[in-house]
């Protein structure tokens, strides 16, 4: 049986020097990196920028046009203001604005930006889920 889990979250990127003074903006600092790939240690995963040429190569799949594809990465937060000031944060580096954060129908606050490459991320304020002191999330427990 394959665990349930994820520790590794790879993005492909167009311009990887781009992606880094991007990500190093919103103040994110390597973990480690070679000239093709740049990883960054999370609460309990890893999220790594990978040049897509060189990330199609990998997959066995050089001639592949990777794009980003239908998902989201998202963050979560304690309170409006911590999203508004991460949202304003990611818009000063360079993100594009998909939609600014307000509050939506689930009860919550949110909202989207695209980085340079175009994944998406969320950013939210979920008062069903709370969040541990390092950030880490813990679904609830269904009764």
């Amino acid at each position: 049986m394959t665990p349930q889990r994820v520790t590794l979250i790879t993005l492909g990127v167009q311009d990887l020097d781009r992606a880094k003074a991007f990500y190093a903006a919103l103040g994110w600092r390597p973990a480690e990196e070679t000239p093709s790939i740049v990883f960054y240690q999370m609460h309990g995963q890893v999220i790594g920028l990978f040049g897509r040429e060189d990330l199609a190569k990998d997959q066995g799949r050089p001639d592949a046009n990777l794009g980003t594809g239908a998902m989201t990465l998202a963050q979560n937060f304690d309170t409006q203001a911590e999203v508004d000031a991460a949202f304003d944060q990611a818009v000063a580096a360079g993100a594009t604005i998909l939609k600014r954060p307000e509050m939506v129908f689930w009860g919550g606050y949110s909202g989207y930006y695209a980085d340079p490459d175009g994944h998406v991320w969320e950013l939210a304020m979920n008062p069903f889920w709370s969040l541990a002191a390092d950030g880490s999330l813990t679904l609830p427990r269904a009764e």
